[in-house]
């Protein structure tokens, strides 16, 4: 899994009109895999498959659930990310296993 993690001060996930999910001071992370090598628009074919994403990134928010308080977005859904960046600290995270 790729993760962009980022320290923020507020974050805040809108689908539609409706908020799913804030936070205040936190940690915010991205988790999709695109591949920008080619053209202008992004490519998918090296994410896992949707129904296989969406088990992995809910086993994934599980796990982080036993150490720290989550919330999510909602997985596939056009969603609109506001934050405010504290630092800026920003990590990009890649686990080894393929």
């Amino acid at each position: 899994m790729i993760a962009l993690v980022q320290r923020v001060t507020e974050a805040r996930v809108d689908v539609g009109e409706q908020t799913i999910a804030s936070i205040g001071r936190g940690i915010l992370a991205f988790t999709l895999a695109a591949d920008t090598g080619k053209g202008t628009r992004p490519g998918f074919s090296s994410a896992a498959p949707p129904d296989e994403g969406e088990r992995l990134f809910g086993f994934f928010v599980e796990i982080l659930s036993l150490k720290v308080k989550a919330q999510t977005g909602r997985f596939g859904a056009d969603m609109k990310v506001s934050l405010v960046n504290d630092g800026p600290v920003t990590f990009w995270l890649q686990s080894r296993l393929k």
